[in-house]
C-alpha cells in the first residue's frame, strides 16, 4: 500500500543527524580561531558520508564567519592559483574601485594577478614572482579577516594546484594571518596521494581532523521521518534500512527515496522488502536514475561533469547545443532525480555523481567531449586556462584558436610563477596542427618556461627554435637562452655536440650572407647575432678541456661594450683572460667595459652575469662581487627560476669559502643540494661537491667529506664539464687529510692536466701546483716540488692578484730553509693580510709560527700562531685551528681568551660576523639559525671575553671591524 503523501527525492529536506560531536568540534575550532590565530580543520570520510552536509549545517548555524569556498577538480590542477581564485572570486566580484583603494597595495596587486579580466602587462620583463603573489594574498587575507573572520572551505584538496596549496600553508605558518579558519573536505586517507605541503597543512599542531563515520539506527529513524512525514517509522523498518546500507548517509537517502517511490511504508510489514531494495553500490543507483533521464538531461550531466559546477547556463547550453530554456528544464529534471542540488547555479549533489557520469563515456567520447568543451569555452570568452585544461584531455584539434589559447594559458602560468604548468600547456600546443610560422615562437616560449627548472630540456627546445625562427630579435634571444642553458646544464657532453652542429651551420650561413652582400658590412642585427654566436663558441671552448681555447673571431680589445652582444663577449673574454694568466689590471679593464649597467637577470642574459661574477671572484674583488650577488639574489628570490636561483646561491657559497667563512659556505652549498633534491639535479654539481668537501675537511669532518665524494663517484664526472678540475683538487685535499698522499698527487696532476689543456694556467682560478708541491715534498721529491712552486709564483706575480701571490709565497717558504724560509713566509703573511683571504692567512701564520719556533724565536712564533688560531677559529675551520693550537702549546703558549678554547664554535662564528658589522638578523640568515640563538651566542661571548658589547668584538676576536669591512656587508 502506498503512503498517503509522496515527495520527489529532490524535494525532501534531509536533516543533519548523528553529528553533534562533530558540530561541537567545529565550534571549538572556531573559538580558537576567534582568538586571532589561524587554524585548520580536516573533515575526512568516504564519498557520500555527509562531509558537505555537516559543514553546510554548521555554516548556517554560525554566521560569525565570511565563507569563501573552492572545489578542486583533477582538470584544474594546472590552473595556477586556481583554488585561490575560486576562494576570492566573491571578493573580486565586489571589489569596485573604492574597495580596491582601501586595500593594502600588495593585496590590491594580488587581486590584479588573480583577476582574469585584468589587463596584461604590455611588455612584461618576466613572470611575476610567486612570492610576491603569496605575500599579497596574505595581506589580502589579513585585511579581510580584520573586517570579519574568514572561513576558507577547500573541497577535494588532493586536486589542488600547488601554488594555492603553498599559500594555504603560508597562511597557517604566519602568526599574524588573523582569524582565519581553513576547512579541508577530503576523502579517506587511503585515497589521498602523499603531498608534502598537504601533510604540513594537516600537521596536528594546528589541524584538528574530524573523521566521519556511518550513522546509527536512531539516526535512520530521523531520516525516514523526513520522507514519510505523516507516519512514525517503525524501529524494525529503520534497523533493516541500516543493515542494508551500513549506515552510509548517501546510500540511506537513496534507499529511503527509492523505497518511497516504490510505494513502501516505514512499517514492520515492509521491512523484509527493504532487503530486495538494498543497493550494492551508489554508482548503480546513479546510473539507474540517469537511465530514467531524457537525452537533454544526460547531455547536461555530461556538460556539468566536464565544465564543472558553477558553470554559467549559457556555457552549458552552448556545450549541449541547446537553448537556455532546454537547459533549465534539464536542470529541473536532474534535480527531481536527486542528482543536482538546488540553487541558482546547477551542480551535482556530490562529486561521485560526476565520477559516475565519466564512467559512462568511452575514451574516444571523452576526448570529443573535452574538445567540444574547449571550443565552446573559447567562443564564450572563458579564461585561457579553462580552455587549455580541456585541450590537455582531448586529442589534437584542427582549429586555429587552440594554439593561441594554449600559449595564453602558458603566459598566465608563467606570469603567476608556475613554469612547469606553462610547459605542459606548450607541449600540448606542439601536438596541435601548426602553421609554419607558429613553431619557432612556440619552441622559444617553451624553452623559456623549461629553462626555469630543466636546462637540458630548455637547450633542446632553444635549438629547435633557432633552426626555425626567422625574426632576428627572437633568434638572438634563442641563442642567448641556449648559451645560458649550456652553463646551467648538469652535464655538457651531449649538449656540446648539438652546439658544435649549430656553430658550424650558422657560421656557414653567415659566410654565405657576407658573400651575398659583396663585402658590405653586416647590418646591426646580423652583427649582434654573430657576436652572440662567438660567445657561445667561447663557452664551448671552456666546456671541452681536451681542446685548447682559441681567441674569439672579433678583436675584443676594440670592443667598447656598446651592444648586449659586445658586453657578453667582453665578459667571456675577461674571464678567459684571467684564466690564461693575464695581468689583473688588463682583466679589470675588460670587465669594466663588460659590466656597464647590468640588466635585470634573465635566462637570455645570464652568461654575462655569470662571467662577470666569476671574474670578480677570482680577481678577489669580493666586496664588489658580494654587492652583485646580493642584487641577483633579490631579483631571483621567490621566483620560480629554480636554476638561476640555485646558481646565485652556489655563488654565495663560493664567495663565503673564498673569504674563509667555512660554516657559512657549507650551509649555503648544502642548501642548494637539499633544495634541489625535490626538483632535480642542481647546476654546478661538481663545484658544489668540491665546496662541501673543502668545508668539511676544514672542519675536520673527514668521514662526512668522504660520504660526499662517494656520492659523486657514483654519479661520475662529465668529461666536458670544465668545472671538474675544481672537484679533483678538493678530492685531493680529502685524500691528503686521509693520509693517502700518492692518491692526492695523482688527482692534482690530473686536475692540472685538464686545466692546462683548457687554457687555464692562472693559479688565481686553481692553485693546484702549490698543492701538488706540498704532496711531492711529503714524498721527499723536493726538486719536483720546487719546479712547481717556481712556476706558480711566476704566474702569480704576472697575474698581480695578492691572494695568489701570498699562497705561492707560503709554499715557497715551506720549501726554503734558514733565513730565507722565514723571509718568504713573512712576506706571504704581509701580502695576505690586507686581502679577504682569512683562512689562507691563518695557514700562512701557522707556517710562519713553526718557522720562527724552529729558529728559537718563541715570542714571535706565539704571536703568529695565536693570531692564526683566532682567524681559523673565527672562520669555523676546526682542523687548521686544532693544528695551530697544538703548535702554540708546543711553543710554550696557550690559547687566548678569544680562541675556540674558550668560545664555543657557534659563539665564534656569530662573534666574527658581528665584529664585521652584520646585524643579528643578517647573522641568523647567513648561519641558518634563529634570532634567539644569535642573541644567546653573543651574550655568552660577551661574558667569556669580558667585554661590554659589540663595539669591542673586533679587537677581542681579531677580525676586521665593521669599518674596515666596508661594503662587504650583504643584505
Amino acid at each position: 500500500m502506498a503512503s498517503r503523501q509522496h515527495h520527489a527525492p529532490g524535494q525532501v529536506h534531509w536533516p543533519l543527524v548523528g553529528r553533534d560531536a562533530e558540530l561541537a568540534a567545529l565550534d571549538a575550532a572556531a573559538g580558537h580561531v576567534l582568538t586571532g590565530r589561524p587554524h585548520v580543520v580536516q573533515i575526512e570520510g568516504p564519498a557520500g558520508i555527509g562531509k558537505a552536509a555537516l559543514l553546510n549545517a554548521w555554516c548556517r548555524a554560525d554566521e560569525r564567519f565570511r565563507v569563501l569556498r573552492a572545489r578542486c577538480h583533477p582538470g584544474e590542477q594546472e590552473h595556477v592559483f586556481g583554488a585561490v581564485r575560486q576562494l576570492f572570486q566573491p571578493v573580486l566580484d565586489s571589489a569596485d574601485d573604492t574597495a580596491r583603494t582601501s586595500l593594502p597595495p600588495a593585496a590590491a596587486s594580488a587581486l590584479q594577478v588573480l583577476d582574469e579580466n585584468a589587463p596584461a602587462d604590455p611588455a612584461p620583463s618576466g613572470p611575476d614572482t610567486t612570492a610576491a603573489t603569496l605575500t599579497g594574498l596574505g595581506k589580502l587575507a589579513r585585511h579581510l579577516a580584520g573586517q570579519q573572520p574568514l572561513l576558507l572551505v577547500v573541497d577535494s584538496p588532493q586536486w589542488i594546484d600547488p601554488p594555492s596549496m603553498q599559500w594555504l600553508v603560508q597562511c597557517v605558518r604566519r602568526a599574524d594571518t588573523g582569524p582565519v579558519l581553513i576547512v579541508l573536505v577530503t576523502p579517506t586517507a587511503e585515497f589521498r596521494k602523499h603531498d608534502q605541503l598537504l601533510a604540513e597543512l594537516l600537521h596536528p599542531s594546528h589541524c584538528h581532523t574530524i573523521e566521519l563515520g556511518p550513522l546509527g539506527v536512531r539516526d535512520v529513524q530521523q531520516l525516514a521521518q523526513a520522507v514519510w512525514r505523516d507516519e512514525k517509522p517503525d524501529p524494525s523498518f529503520c534497523a533493516s534500512c541500516h543493515a542494508a546500507t551500513n549506515g552510509h548517509p548517501l546510500f540511506l537517502r537513496a534507499l529511503l527515496s527509492h523505497a518511497q517511490l516504490d510505494g513502501l511504508r516505514p512499517t514492520a510489514e515492509h521491512q523484509d522488502r527493504i532487503r530486495t531494495l538494498s543497493l550494492p553500490g551508489l554508482r548503480r543507483e546513479i546510473l539507474h536514475r540517469l537511465s530514467q533521464a531524457s537525452p537533454e538531461a544526460v547531455g547536461l550531466a555530461r556538460a556539468l561533469t566536464l565544465l564543472g559546477d558553477r558553470s554559467p547556463r549559457h556555457l552549458l547550453a552552448a556545450h549541449c547545443g541547446r537553448g537556455e530554456a532546454v537547459v533549465r528544464a534539464a536542470v529541473t529534471e536532474l534535480r527531481s532525480l536527486g542528482l543536482v542540488r538546488a540553487g541558482p547555479d546547477p551542480g551535482f549533489v556530490h562529486q561521485v555523481v560526476g565520477d559516475t557520469v565519466l564512467e559512462t563515456m568511452s575514451p574516444d567520447e571523452l576526448s570529443r567531449e573535452h574538445a567540444r568543451a574547449a571550443q565552446v569555452s573559447f567562443l564564450c570568452g572563458r579564461p585561457d586556462e579553462e580552455v587549455a585544461a580541456h585541450l590537455l584531455a582531448a586529442d589534437p584539434v584542427a582549429d586555429t584558436w587552440a594554439v593561441p589559447a594554449l600559449r595564453g594559458a602558458a603566459y598566465q602560468a608563467l606570469r603567476r610563477g608556475a613554469p612547469e604548468a606553462a610547459a605542459t600547456y606548450l607541449r600540448c600546443a606542439l601536438q596541435q596542427p601548426l602553421q609554419t610560422a607558429e613553431r619557432g615562437p612556440l619552441l622559444l616560449q617553451l624553452a623559456v618556461a623549461t629553462g626555469h627548472y630543466d636546462a637540458a630540456q630548455a637547450l633542446s627546445y632553444a635549438t629547435g627554435a633557432l633552426e626555425t625562427l626567422s625574426d632576428a630579435a627572437a633568434r638572438r634571444d634563442a641563442l642567448g637562452l641556449l648559451t645560458s642553458c649550456l652553463l646551467l646544464a648538469a652535464g655538457t657532453g651531449t649538449a656540446l655536440s648539438i652546439v658544435d652542429r649549430l656553430i658550424t651551420e650558422f657560421s656557414t650561413r653567415a659566410d654565405a650572407d657576407a658573400a651575398g652582400r659583396d663585402g658590405t658590412d653586416a647590418d646591426g642585427a646580423d652583427q649582434e647575432f654573430t657576436l652572440r654566436l662567438q660567445v657561445l663558441r667561447a663557452l664551448v671552448a671552456c666546456g671541452r678541456p681536451t681542446t685548447p681555447t682559441t681567441a674569439p673571431a672579433a678583436d675584443v680589445d676594440e670592443l667598447l661594450g656598446r651592444t648586449p652582444g659586445e658586453r657578453q663577449l667582453l665578459a667571456v673574454h675577461a674571464f678567459r683572460a684571467l684564466r690564461s694568466g693575464s695581468p689583473a689590471p688588463y682583466v679589470a679593464t675588460l670587465l669594466d667595459r663588460a659590466s656597464g649597467t647590468l640588466p635585470a637577470l634573465s635566462h637570455e642574459v645570464f652568461p654575462r652575469h655569470y662571467f662577470v661574477a666569476h671574474t670578480l671572484l677570482y680577481l678577489d674583488e669580493l666586496d664588489t662581487a658580494e654587492q652583485m650577488r646580493a642584487q641577483l639574489a633579490r631579483v631571483t628570490e621567490g621566483k620560480s627560476m629554480e636554476l638561476l636561483d640555485a646558481s646565485v646561491t652556489a655563488y654565495h657559497a663560493a664567495l663565503s669559502l673564498r673569504r674563509g667563512h667555512v660554516t657559512e659556505a657549507l650551509a649555503t652549498a648544502q642548501k642548494v643540494v637539499d633544495r634541489s633534491s625535490a626538483t632535480g639535479r642542481p647546476p654546478h654539481t661538481a663545484v658544489l661537491d668540491a665546496m662541501r668537501i673543502d668545508a668539511l675537511v676544514a672542519q675536520g669532518r673527514v668521514d662526512a667529506a668522504e660520504h660526499v665524494a662517494r656520492a659523486r663517484s657514483a654519479e661520475g664526472l662529465e668529461d666536458g664539464a670544465w668545472e671538474a678540475p675544481f672537484y679533483l683538487m678538493s678530492l685531493a685535499g680529502l685524500r691528503t687529510a686521509q693520509g693517502d698522499t700518492h692518491a692526492a698527487l695523482s688527482l692534482l696532476h690530473e686536475c692540472g692536466h685538464r686545466l692546462v689543456a683548457a687554457g687555464t694556467v692562472s693559479p688565481a682560478v686553481c692553485a693546484w701546483r702549490s698543492r701538488a708541491a706540498a704532496a711531492h715534498l711529503v714524498l721527499g721529491e723536493a726538486s719536483v716540488a720546487q719546479e712547481l712552486v717556481d712556476e706558480e709564483l711566476d704566474l702569480a706575480r704576472r697575474g698581480q692578484i695578492p691572494r695568489t701571490v701570498g699562497v705561492a709565497l707560503r709554499m715557497a717558504g715551506k720549501l726554503a730553509s734558514g733565513a730565507q724560509r722565514v723571509e718568504l713566509l713573512d712576506e706571504a703573511v704581509s701580502v695576505l693580510t690586507p686581502t679577504p683571504a682569512r683562512l689562507e692567512l691563518a695557514r700562512a701564520l701557522h707556517d710562519l709560527g713553526v718557522a720562527l719556533a724552529d729558529r728559537g724565536d718563541l715570542d714571535g712564533a706565539r704571536r703568529a700562531l695565536r693570531k692564526g688560531l683566532t682567524l681559523a677559529s673565527a672562520c669555523g675551520a676546526t682542523a687548521p685551528a686544532k693544528r695551530l693550537r697544538q703548535r702554540l702549546y708546543d711553543a710554550g703558549g696557550r690559547a687566548g681568551k678569544n680562541s675556540s678554547g674558550l668560545l664555543t664554535p657557534g659563539e665564534e662564528r656569530v662573534s666574527a660576523l658581528a665584529a664585521q658589522g652584520y646585524g643579528n638578523k643578517e647573522i641568523a640568515e647567513r648561519l641558518f639559525v634563529s634570532l634567539r640563538t644569535v642573541e644567546a651566542h653573543l651574550t655568552g661571548a660577551y661574558r667569556k671575553l669580558g667585554i661590554s658589547g659589540r663595539s669591542q668584538l673586533a679587537a677581542a676576536v681579531g677580525v676586521p671591524s665593521a669599518e674596515s669591512a666596508g661594503s662587504a656587508r650583504s643584505g
